[in-house]
């Protein structure tokens, strides 16, 4: 997979013009990607946004320029930066996820490989021995080269970040890097800085995180990692969705088993009876990751780029009500919409895009799309 679809190096102005745009209302990765690939770049993006959301009915606030370089400043206060999909320095394993961020906002230090990594997740109402098992994992991971990857909640996902902070961990936050929670974890992210490690986020400045943002954030952990380890969880809980996230990233799924009696072990027994490996060590996981390869399955081809016909005339009223009837809550490939609808693929992605930004549809997994309800 390329790095970045149609940016080998950006420009100043580029760079600028994407935070822009990702950062304008409605427009997460998924859309960004299909208005760079029907625009050519953020700049012509943002100049025909406002042509585009008319279209839908629901103008959209666009992030000014301004807004975007105060960010920018402002996350120089913190030691952050913003990095591409095209930079160097960009999470090589992001790259293999669906609707991969196009700009995320990190503090690294040099104590990381990124490329052996495993995320460790669980409860937050973890119990004593919970905590003190994934020590010893994270702890054993961390000797044996592997970077631990967690999203810095109270309970494993704290003690799993602690016992490697000399061996290399990345947090991985759900609000913006002011906004880091919970906020008795600060003094923990600091740590993870002053050792060498890294925080991380896709949010801006001044988000404070919402219940909708863990699952995005955990999407983050999960691609990430190469597999992902689930000490503790409830039967309906956030690491049981970083399980599945995972799983849909084609990463190793990994549990340990708990007593029947614990609530907490409910979610990873769970996941057990589902195939995932079963582990009582670190030596588990390592021996399933040593062949282990981001890139091995076809779930990986780049976002759903249509060919497109440059004056191609803009869809019509009929065409998007076609397409709102063929569209119901259950997600659809888009390329079964273009053949139930009848429409040409430049005309299906300007209407998915115009309702998209309207807020009336919403993507899974970067190749699916439903009604947004």
């Amino acid at each position: 997979m390329a790095p970045d679809p149609g940016a080998a190096s950006l420009s100043p102005t580029e760079r600028l013009a994407r935070l822009r745009l990702i950062r304008t209302e409605n427009v997460g990765p998924a859309t960004f990607h299909q208005l760079i690939n029907r625009f050519g770049s953020a700049e012509a993006a943002l100049d025909a946004l406002p042509t585009v959301t008319r279209r839908s009915g629901r103008p959209v606030r666009i992030t000014t320029q301004t807004e975007a370089e105060d960010e920018i400043a402002g996350l120089s206060r913190y030691g952050a930066r913003l990095i591409a999909r095209s930079d160097p320095d960009y999470p090589p394993l992001l790259h293999y996820i669906p609707a991969a961020p196009p700009l995320i906002t990190m503090a690294t230090g040099p104590n990381l490989d990124w490329q052996r990594t495993v995320g460790i997740v669980g409860a937050r109402n973890a119990s004593a021995a919970g905590i003190k098992l994934t020590r010893l994992l994270a702890s054993d991971l961390g000797e044996a080269g592997y970077t631990i990857v967690s999203g810095l909640a109270r309970g494993i996902d704290s003690a799993a970040h602690k016992a490697t902070l000399t061996t290399g961990t990345i947090a991985v936050l759900a609000g913006g890097f002011d906004k880091i929670y919970p906020s008795d974890n600060i003094p923990l992210a600091h740590d993870i800085l002053d050792n060498g490690g890294a925080l991380l986020t896709e949010m801006p400045l001044g988000w404070e995180p919402r219940a909708r943002d863990f699952p995005r954030r955990n999407r983050l952990v999960s691609g990430l990692s190469l597999g992902v380890v689930v000490v503790e969880a409830a039967k309906r809980s956030g690491s049981l969705i970083t399980a599945r996230l995972a799983l849909e990233q084609n990463r190793d799924v990994f549990a340990v088993p708990g007593s029947p009696l614990d609530p907490r072990a409910e979610g990873g027994n769970a996941l057990i009876q589902q195939g995932a490996r079963l582990i009582t060590s670190a030596a588990d996981i390592i021996e399933t990751l040593g062949s282990a390869d981001p890139a091995r399955s076809a779930l990986f081809d780049r976002d759903w780029e249509p060919d497109l016909t440059p004056d191609a005339p803009p869809p019509s009223d009929d065409d998007k009500s076609r397409v709102l009837e063929a569209l119901s809550a259950t997600p659809i490939e888009v390329d079964e919409l273009i053949r139930q609808s009848g429409l040409p693929a430049a005309a299906m992605q300007m209407l998915l895009l115009e309702l998209d930004l309207a807020g009336q549809i919403e993507w899974s997994s970067g190749q699916l799309v439903a009604l947004k309800y």
